[in-house]
């Protein structure tokens, strides 16, 4: 799509994770790459999970409708 934004790149979120959660120095920080990141995130949070499409989600309102 022309025109069409990507999302920012969550950096805060990041920093904080590697920072804060996994204590890392600046620069062990800023040498890691983009995929050693992701790796650290998955071994502390677990694999990602897919969103849920409209049928899984009006399945949950339906099973906790308040």
């Amino acid at each position: 799509m022309r025109g069409a934004r990507r999302p920012a790149f969550p950096w805060r979120e990041t920093m904080a994770f590697g920072l804060g959660r996994l204590r890392l120095s600046s620069r062990d920080f800023w040498a890691m790459t983009p995929r050693e990141i992701a790796a650290a995130v998955e071994a502390v949070a677990g694999p990602a999970r897919a969103p849920l499409d409209r049928a899984a989600l009006a399945a949950l309102m339906a099973r906790f409708p308040d």
